[in-house]
């Protein structure tokens, strides 16, 4: 490509220094002890402006100090926080919360909900509480983790997002109705991480529930997503989920993607899953080949490879923390560096960021206190120890306090040009930016583990150990203990044994290898396989899901999360917001 990045002077000079010992403001290293305190006094005045403001609403406004419910009255808020409160060690309180939402949290709503949302914020954050529990002191109920009242909501809200995945594709619509399942007439049109970030939570689902019905839809969602990828190895933005044809042909890593290329890797860890992974790899060529130009990411058309559009957004952030998760440190770093300059030129994120031109784009001057940047820099930290990451903690701090803190919480930036206001505070304030921001300053948290201290349970179906460490962030930054999934496993062994008792008596063991192979084909879309006995064993029960849904006619559904309207192509073409 002729394509070249003029980067501003400004920016290279701001670079801050690759090398430990990186000096603050002052000439010293930001100090752990004194920024998570910091951390923590923040959590707990958007957390009490919350309660005292807006509960049992969805989420705080905090310029008029009042509640509206945003993305299906669940009181949000409340199920975002709730496992940063163990984290940040209030036992008390996270016991309390989960008294509540017990009384007050109602899925049997006439709601439309983003099936994306609800999946990662409420099924992700009650599944995580309920791992979570006994940890806090909460007097779990026999049978626990293989049931309790936090999983029962988690699998409540998760059987009423099922219906959007009854298309002929397998991949879902972006909305449901949580009372009557669908509604009629709304658009097939699905953003990329709409259909592919489910199988954190969902194959969590069915491994404590022991119903195999969510990780299968999960599966088949992703499956389906990779067999649409161009000649070149990408992926657009948008889908039609009736036709499998792409409406939004922008191929990028950041917003109506990001949690799709997240969740292959993180699935991949959870689930000890050499498919998965491959099919990330495979994928990082294609983005590395196409958009990668001097360490920043760029906008091109998927089948082409050509620029569309030479921005950064804020939502990208969140890449060199995954690059760190598959040990791309160097990568990581220098991409974070350059995010980080960004940072510096305005105290925040502006949503899009124009890399040519040094500045922000029209209508997307703001930062609605986003944590992308700040997860990259609590992997990064873990990784390699490097101060200058402490460094963007620091200036997150002072950047958040200084701009957005008012007297009910703290409200997202309108525009970092000028640091006016909006009157909201998004639920993921709580749930993430507040979150990593805590673990950057706080090394020894349970979080942290490395396996040196554990719980042994005993469970109806045998003693597993929780709370080695290793836990899976899902996109919402709640924790999954991967342990868990495998403390209620017992059905699925029962199963494999009828099986195997079934050939022995029908003395149809001489045909044992065949079936075997059978069922652990993969199919036309797997993609390049690793050498033979590396990474992960695939399982016996991988037909099953990776079978075609039931084609059924259902109404339409629409996508509204993560929305990319500042620019898109369709079908070759480009509109704008007022399209």
């Amino acid at each position: 490509m002729s394509f070249r990045l003029l980067i501003p002077l400004g920016l290279l000079c701001a670079l801050p220094p690759l090398h430990h010992g990186a000096p603050g403001p002052d000439g010293t290293a930001p100090d752990p002890a004194h920024y998570r305190e910091r951390v923590k006094a923040m959590f707990y005045h958007a957390y009490d402006s919350y309660l005292e403001n807006a509960f049992p609403f969805d989420e705080l406004r905090p310029l008029t100090c009042d509640g509206h419910d945003t993305w299906g009255s669940f009181s949000l808020t409340l199920i975002d926080a709730l496992d940063t409160l163990l984290i940040l060690g209030n036992v008390s309180e996270f016991q309390r919360v989960i008294e509540v939402l017990q009384d007050n949290v109602d899925f049997d709503i006439d709601v439309n909900a983003s099936v994306f949302e609800t999946n990662i914020r409420v099924v992700g954050g009650l599944l995580s509480a309920h791992l979570l529990s006994k940890k806090a002191g909460v007097e779990v109920e026999a049978g626990w983790p293989c049931s309790g009242p936090l999983l029962r909501m988690a699998e409540e809200a998760a059987r009423k997002l099922l219906p959007a995945f009854q298309t002929p594709t397998g991949m879902p619509y972006g909305t449901v109705n949580l009372l009557h399942g669908v509604n009629p007439g709304e658009t097939p049109v699905t953003c990329t991480a709409g259909i592919g970030t489910f199988i954190v939570e969902f194959a969590t689902l069915s491994s404590l529930t022991g119903d195999p019905v969510f990780e299968d839809v999960a599966r088949v969602a992703l499956m389906r997503l990779w067999e649409s990828r161009s000649d070149i190895g990408l992926v657009g933005n948008h889908i039609d989920v009736l036709t499998g044809k792409w409406v939004a042909q922008d191929a990028g890593i950041g917003a109506g993607v990001d949690s799709y290329f997240e969740y292959l890797v993180k699935g991949a860890i959870l689930l000890q899953d050499e498919k998965l992974m491959a099919m990330f790899l495979e994928y990082n060529k294609a983005i590395r080949n196409y958009t990668r130009f001097d360490d920043w990411y760029l906008w091109v058309q998927m089948y082409k490879g050509t620029v569309s559009m030479p921005v950064f957004q804020s939502l990208e952030a969140y890449w060199p923390g995954l690059q760190s998760l598959i040990g791309d440190i160097d990568n990581a770093m220098r991409t974070f560096l350059n995010y980080y300059t960004v940072w510096k030129q305005f105290g925040g994120l502006p949503e899009f960021y124009n890399i040519p031109q040094g500045y922000t784009v029209e209508k997307r001057e703001g930062y609605p206190l986003r944590p992308e940047l700040i997860e990259s820099a609590m992997y990064l930290y873990r990784a390699t120890g490097d101060p200058t990451l402490l460094e963007l903690g620091r200036d997150a701090v002072e950047s958040i306090e200084k701009i957005s803190k008012v007297e009910c919480g703290f409200a997202t930036i309108k525009d970092l040009r000028d640091h006016k206001l909006d009157n909201r505070m998004e639920s993921f304030f709580l749930a993430e930016t507040v979150k990593y921001l805590y673990l950057l300053f706080d090394p020894t948290n349970f979080i942290h583990n490395n396996g040196s201290t554990f719980d042994a349970v005993i469970t109806p179906y045998g003693e597993c150990i929780l709370g080695a460490g290793g836990y899976i962030f899902n996109t919402e930054a709640h924790p999954i203990d991967p342990a868990a999934l495998h403390c209620c496993r017992r059905l699925k062994e029962e199963q494999w044994e009828v099986e195997d008792l079934m050939r022995e008596f029908y003395s149809l063991k001489r045909n044992r290898s065949k079936f075997q192979k059978k069922t652990v084909s993969s199919g036309p879309w797997e993609p390049p396989a690793g050498p033979p006995g590396t990474l992960f064993s695939p399982e016996n029960h991988d037909q099953a899901r990776e079978r075609k849904p039931a084609k059924q006619r259902v109404p339409l559904l629409s996508c509204p999360s993560q929305p990319f309207t500042s620019k898109l192509a369709l079908l070759g073409q480009v509109f704008l917001d007022s399209s």
